[in-house]
């Protein structure tokens, strides 16, 4: 697939913004999930992980009775 350039510099800028407010927004999420003792949910590679509040990463959801 090919993609095409685009000479659009405040449209990057718009980009990079929206960038860095999504990014803030994680991380702000992820500290709060942390301090509330709540895991927090990422995937990598179409695999869904668990991060504990402890630090582990599993596979296994915390939130199941399973």
């Amino acid at each position: 697939m090919k993609v095409e350039k685009i000479d659009n510099l405040k449209l990057y800028q718009e980009a990079f913004s929206i960038q860095e407010i999504g990014s803030k927004a994680v991380k702000d999420a992820l500290k709060d999930n942390k301090e509330k003792n709540i895991p927090s949910v990422f995937s990598r590679e179409g695999k869904i992980f668990y991060k504990l509040p402890t630090g582990e990463i599993t596979q296994k959801s915390p939130f199941s009775s399973e």
